[in-house]
């Protein structure tokens, strides 16, 4: 059979945000999952995984049917070994030996007049830079092509077809270099080629590589559309190897946004298309992808079992290696040592059997950061861990991959630190870190300065410590949407990868005694890690942050940053027109999440006796050392960031010996003070949209019925203008409706509800179904959001979910998901009595127009309190207020 050209065989053999590459030719190391993040993003020595798929080479978009530019193309490259040999090259990833085979082949068409062969070879070491990092000669390269296209007749549907390809290319180029506005741009010209030429194949393949560059400009919803138009179109086609590589993208895609469930289904379409073609390296793919959602979902023996298939199925070294590490690394999160023992002879057995390509290079620097992560020398000794590194980077510069380079210098330096070898570790990390910046991999550069500052502050070089840690910080705010990409992957943790450099630099920023200016900054970064943890709760960069003044939303608010550390809890207070105040208890993290967990234990169980003590120790840790301050500046409202296990406890309950906070203050929550909506709006005739549910439903037969919501919803209707939607009235359907065609001021949904750390187990339910948060999003329009947006949005009958510590994110995110500029929810399910009596209160206080809706919530809590078979906090805290208290 003959050769493609492979400008179009696998010029566009790129990752996908999955991190798998829609190609067999190219693909080294796909499942090779970084242990940080990556712009431009190429996994541990892997390629761009923002560049976009090669669907084509796989043989499913009918190359019989070939336009006759295709065809010249094929016939010039066969007998020219020096593009055979390029083509080889660059698909074991050869690609700076690739170079100057491709220039020669240039040269030669150049002297033939074949401005064809010319081009397609132009685009093709264009490509080959791009592999490299060398942007600017990509650049250069697809400039060339491009004037030289500019020779044929423009109007051919060889010319079109021929700039189609250049686009296409350009738009690696472009996002390589950050620049996905530009990307998308030159994707939709292409689409828009192919549509014209009636490709319908090429068209979907150009779609999919929009779906990248939406991604990276934060349009998830528009780039979730598109993948449901061309999962559409795909089911359409007969069964194909085209089909069963991307039904396997969206199936990683799906993985990538957290909805596990269809990506598993997708995944088993993949598959099973796949063993009926049959194609053992894309079962061995489809099953590598497969073990990736199981693992994920939890499902850690099903995931072995996939894995365990590739290795003993899989045609290619290069896809075994893969099942192999990705076993090991959950063998070692196991500590099942023999067996992780035993699998690691098979594995170097398997290095030694690798081409020497990326694939070569990714698999010994994942082995040596999963070795060194498990903690057990007995397993390998450093001196192994060092020579796999060593090799890495051996064939790294045989490669000329300065990328890859950047990755085994830095992995070397990591283990220096570890031996305490610092002089030559912070060599190391400043040579990686000096190659990563060369070759815009801000990925990678936001390792190396986070481990700089590490080995500056063990050097007790403090600034330089500072320094290096805030350059980290930076920079990993600018590759915001490149982080949540990969938010996913199965090596990737979020609280392992990412959130330590910022607690790492408050604790560096808050020594005793911090100046106002590293106060300032301190404070900062908090705002910058609530942001970061939404964006990997969201798996997107969508929020939009906005800096604000606190004096400019409430001169009558105290805002309390909080953010737990392994040694102390720290507190920033910021008062309106004051300094900063910095209150620190120095405790063991441990014995402070002891303390709050006895605290919510006291709160949470009314048939218990109320012990205060616990909630006194809190007061003193957040207030008390400050309450002088409060007095004097006339503060009527405490808003609190809080961190970690300190979102699980409602604040009005904190007790300073004699009242409860509520009794003394309005109190609030803000997931980060730069997304609330800070503008105070004036209340007139509030109207409510009521919906509820008293019943059990077949689709989630565990939550009880709730018989107490209708009439907390007669309630409400006989306070304020409302319009209820009971029961079976209470449907998706109806509610999108209503939501959208009506301006109610107020949501309250008065139905069982659940907040947990992972997005999608985040959910309220309705009389037909589930809304999860995504849903809900998507539910209430932006045209409403902007048109009308709520004011508020009352949860009345949620609760967090049971054994996840960090579940209040998920209410965070339901508070600044839906555009609502307050939400009032509960954190855990509270009476049906206590419920409607705390809500009547609320809205006879906020139907008024003369009081805030923290005093509004306030009150009513106070009322409850005062109530004796009410009194106990379990009745009456769980209900907080997040976002604007105005």
């Amino acid at each position: 059979m003959k050769k493609l050209s492979f400008v179009i065989a696998i010029a566009l053999t790129c990752l996908l945000p999955s991190g798998k590459a829609l190609s067999n030719s190219a693909d080294f190391g796909y499942n090779f999952a970084p242990l940080a993040p990556q712009r431009a993003i190429p996994r541990w020595g892997e390629q761009n995984s923002q560049s976009p798929p090669n669907l084509d080479d796989l043989g499913g978009f009918n190359k019989t049917k070939r336009s006759r530019i295709h065809s010249k193309i094929q016939q010039r490259l066969i007998p020219d070994s020096l593009g055979q040999q390029a083509q080889h090259l660059y698909e074991t990833g050869q690609y700076q030996k690739a170079i100057p085979l491709l220039e020669q082949v240039i040269s030669n068409y150049r002297e033939s007049g074949d401005i064809i062969g010319e081009i397609n070879s132009l685009v093709n070491l264009a490509l080959v830079y791009q592999r490299l990092g060398k942007l600017e000669q990509a650049q250069e390269t697809l400039s060339q092509s491009s004037s030289k296209l500019s020779q044929l007749s423009p109007n051919t549907k060889e010319s079109q077809e021929l700039k189609a390809q250049i686009f296409s290319v350009e738009g690696q180029v472009y996002l390589s270099l950050g620049d996905a506005k530009q990307a998308l741009s030159n994707w939709e010209q292409t689409s828009a080629i192919y549509q014209d030429l009636g490709d319908l194949n090429r068209l979907t393949e150009s779609q999919i590589y929009q779906v990248q560059a939406l991604r990276s400009l934060g349009l998830y919803h528009q780039a979730n559309k598109t993948l449901n138009k061309i999962k559409e179109t795909l089911q359409e086609q007969p069964d194909s190897k085209l089909k069963s590589t991307a039904l396997q993208y969206l199936g990683n895609i799906l993985r990538r946004v957290g909805k596990f469930q269809d990506s598993q289904e997708i995944l088993q379409q993949s598959l099973a298309i796949a063993e009926n073609l049959p194609n053992q390296t894309l079962i061995a793919e489809s099953l590598l992808s497969l073990g990736d959602t199981a693992r994920l979902q939890g499902e850690t023996e099903e995931a072995m079992d996939f894995y365990q298939r590739v290795v003993e199925e899989s045609p290619l070294p290069d896809l075994k290696i893969q099942g192999q590490l990705n076993q090991l690394s959950i063998l070692i999160a196991k500590q099942e040592w023999s067996q992780a023992r035993k699998l690691l002879s098979g594995i170097d057995y398997t290095l030694t059997t690798l081409s020497p390509n990326q694939t070569a290079i990714s698999a010994r620097i994942n082995l040596a950061q999963t070795l060194s992560k498990s903690k057990n020398s007995n397993l390998k000794s450093p001196n192994s861990l060092a020579t796999y590194l060593a090799d890495a980077l051996k064939l790294a510069r045989e490669l000329g991959d300065k990328r890859a380079e950047a990755e085994a210098i830095g992995n070397l330096g990591t283990l220096y630190e570890h031996a305490s070898r610092l002089d030559e570790a912070q060599d190391l990390t400043e040579k990686a870190l000096l190659i990563a910046q060369q070759v815009n991999a801000p990925d990678l550069a936001y390792q190396w300065q986070w481990q700089l500052g590490r080995i500056l502050n063990q050097k007790a070089d403090k600034k330089g410590a500072i320094a290096a840690y805030s350059q980290s910080v930076q920079t990993l705010q600018s590759i915001r949407s490149d982080l949540v990409a990969i938010s996913s992957d199965i090596q990737f943790e979020f609280r392992e990868s990412v959130e330590p450099v910022y607690r790492e630099l408050v604790g560096l920023l808050l020594e005793p005694n911090a100046s106002q200016e590293n106060l300032k900054q301190a404070r900062d970064v908090i705002e910058s890690l609530q942001l970061a943890e939404l964006d990997n709760f969201f798996r997107d960069a969508c929020l939009d942050a906005k800096p604000v003044n606190i004096d400019e939303i409430d001169p009558k608010a105290a805002i309390f940053y909080t953010i737990i550390l392994p040694d102390r809890l720290e507190v920033i207070v910021t008062l309106p027109g004051q300094p900063l105040r910095q209150i620190t208890t120095n405790l063991p993290q441990t014995e402070i999440e002891q303390q709050l967990a006895l605290a919510w234990r006291t709160i949470t169980s009314p048939w218990r006796g109320l012990e205060k003590e616990n909630l006194q120790t809190i007061h003193d840790w957040l207030i008390t050392p400050i309450e002088a301050e409060l007095a004097n500046s006339n503060i009527l409202t405490l808003v609190f960031i809080p961190d970690g296990a300190l979102r699980n406890i409602p604040m009005s309950v904190l007790y300073d010996g004699e009242n409860y906070a509520i009794e003394k203050y309005n109190i609030a929550v803000a997931p980060s003070l730069q997304l609330i909506d800070s503008q105070a709006n004036v209340r007139e005739n509030v109207s409510v949209l009521a919906a509820g549910v008293t019943e059990t439903r077949p689709h989630r037969p565990n939550l009880g019925a709730l018989p107490g919501v209708k009439e907390e919803l007669e309630n409400i209707m006989a306070q304020v203008p409302s319009l209820i939607l009971l029961n079976e009235s209470f449907t998706e359907s109806n509610f999108n409706t209503e939501v959208n065609n009506s301006a109610y001021e107020v949501l309250h949904l008065a139905t069982h509800g659940q907040f947990s750390s992972v997005a999608e187990e985040t959910f309220l339910l309705t009389w037909d179904d589930v809304i999860n948060l995504n849903e809900l999003n998507t539910l209430i329009s932006a045209d409403q959001k902007q048109k009308n947006p709520i004011e508020l949005l009352v949860l009345s009958a949620c609760q967090t979910a049971a054994g996840d510590s960090r579940a209040a994110l998920g209410l965070a995110g339901v508070a600044v998901r839906t555009g609502a500029r307050s939400t009032i929810a509960s954190l855990w399910y509270v009476d049906d009595l206590a419920t409607a009596e705390l809500m009547t209160h609320f809205y006879q206080r906020l139907a008024t127009g003369k009081v805030t809706k923290a005093e509004a919530l306030g009150q009513a809590q106070q009322e409850l309190l005062q109530t004796p078979e009410f009194s106990h906090p379990f009745y009456w805290s769980a209900f907080i207020l997040l976002g604007n208290w105005l």
